[in-house]
């Protein structure tokens, strides 16, 4: 069990969705990143062969430029994609002028189906 957030969008779970229709823009997945504690959630269009690099660009853009840098993510995504996500994201905050300490917790979650739509 995780301890509750104490501020929004500090901690994060992300999970994709795949398999889906390609869109005109040749999208064929969502990324969903949703804050821990008020459960509010960005759905991102995305490609299911994005490199790391693409999916820490996007998260920088979408996520980061808006809510700030983050303490926690947890995630059903292999190991080393995540360490590989977070040093190119790191990389990233630091050319931007912004460092991120990140820790990083592996957790199989299923909050896509908790998401109350």
């Amino acid at each position: 069990p995780f301890d509750i957030p104490v501020w929004k969008w500090d901690e994060i779970s992300m999970d994709f969705v795949t398999g889906l229709p390609r869109t005109q823009r040749r999208h064929d997945a969502i990324w969903v990143v949703m804050d821990r504690l008020n459960k509010s959630a960005h759905f991102l269009p995305i490609r299911k062969d994005y490199s790391v690099s693409k999916l820490a660009e996007t998260f920088q853009q979408e996520i980061v430029q808006l809510h700030g840098t983050l303490s926690a993510i947890v995630s059903d995504r292999d190991p080393r994609f995540t360490s590989r996500f977070w040093k190119v994201a790191d990389a990233l905050s630091r050319k931007s002028g912004m460092i991120a300490g990140i820790k990083v917790e592996e957790e199989i979650i299923h909050d896509l189906e908790r998401l109350d739509i």
